[in-house]
């Protein structure tokens, strides 16, 4: 929902994956994990500026693969933009 993007219909239930954050422990719900992936700073690109504005405001950079773009969730804009609907 925080991506813009459509709830999956597939009947699952979705999944929680833990984050710590500045000593704050935070549970971030999920449709699904794909591949756990340890990539190099140096292969970080910042944002293409195609990138989709609400995937953009999100995002801490990209990771090229294998012909295929991979966006790094800055989980602090997530987190940012959380509290401020909630305080709205």
């Amino acid at each position: 929902a925080r991506l813009g993007l459509a709830r999956a219909d597939d009947g699952k239930p979705p999944m929680a994956v833990g984050v710590d954050l500045r000593g704050e422990s935070y549970g971030l719900l999920i449709d699904q994990i794909g591949e756990v992936l340890r990539l190099p700073e140096e292969s970080r690109e910042e944002n293409p500026v195609n990138l989709d504005p609400r995937m953009a405001k999100l995002a801490g950079g990209v990771h090229r693969l294998d012909g295929q773009l991979m966006v790094i969730l800055d989980v602090d804009r997530v987190l940012e933009l959380a509290a401020d609907k909630m305080a709205a």
